[in-house]
């Protein structure tokens, strides 16, 4: 195979970290949703997850403030509600109004669920030292969700600009690990 130079613009298309999840904060004034694809798994148990938010996104002032949210993993027939999410600032709109999405109150945090997801993960920041310099939160999940008639869940993978690949076959391969 003759491999040939790629644009180092596009590599985030090649390592995209997993699903396109909406992001719920619950600010002073209201709830807000925020579109998010820059995050990463970092520990089995307790669950920890990585992720960045833009400083320039009003998700990232309410989660500095309150250090909660809940990670909302949206399935392929949310895509057009996903893109319009992130793609409307919730400084001015409320999107789940503006995107008829239920939001659905927790157990252990302010920010609410969104009920159209197929799993939902409450929880709280543990660590902020890469805050500053990276806009790099890490999670602790605290309370895990999952709608159980969602048999086989497509969920969707930013690509970049605009595109999107969409989850496809499962395949089982032997492993170690119990």
């Amino acid at each position: 195979m003759a491999k040939k130079s790629f644009p180092l613009s596009k590599v985030y298309g090649l390592l995209e970290p997993g699903p396109v999840v909406l992001m719920t904060t619950a600010g002073k004034e209201r709830a807000n949703i925020m579109t998010l694809s820059w995050h990463t798994m970092m520990e089995f148990e307790p669950p920890l997850v990585g992720c960045v938010i833009s400083n320039r996104n009003p998700s990232f002032d309410i989660l500095k403030a309150t250090r909660e949210c809940v990670i909302n993993i949206p399935t392929l027939e949310l895509a057009e509600k996903v893109v319009g999410c992130g793609n409307t600032s919730g400084r001015n709109v409320d999107k789940f109004k503006e995107f008829c999405l239920t939001p659905v109150a927790t157990s252990r945090v302010k920010a609410p669920i969104i009920d159209e997801c197929h799993a939902s993960l409450e929880c709280k920041v543990v660590d902020t030292k890469l805050v500053t310099q990276y806009n790099f939160f890490i999670l602790e999940v605290l309370k895990a969700w999952i709608d159980p008639s969602m048999k086989h869940p497509r969920t969707i993978h930013h690509l970049g600009k605009g595109a999107f690949m969409v989850d496809g076959e499962t395949i089982k391969l032997p492993s170690k690990m119990k």
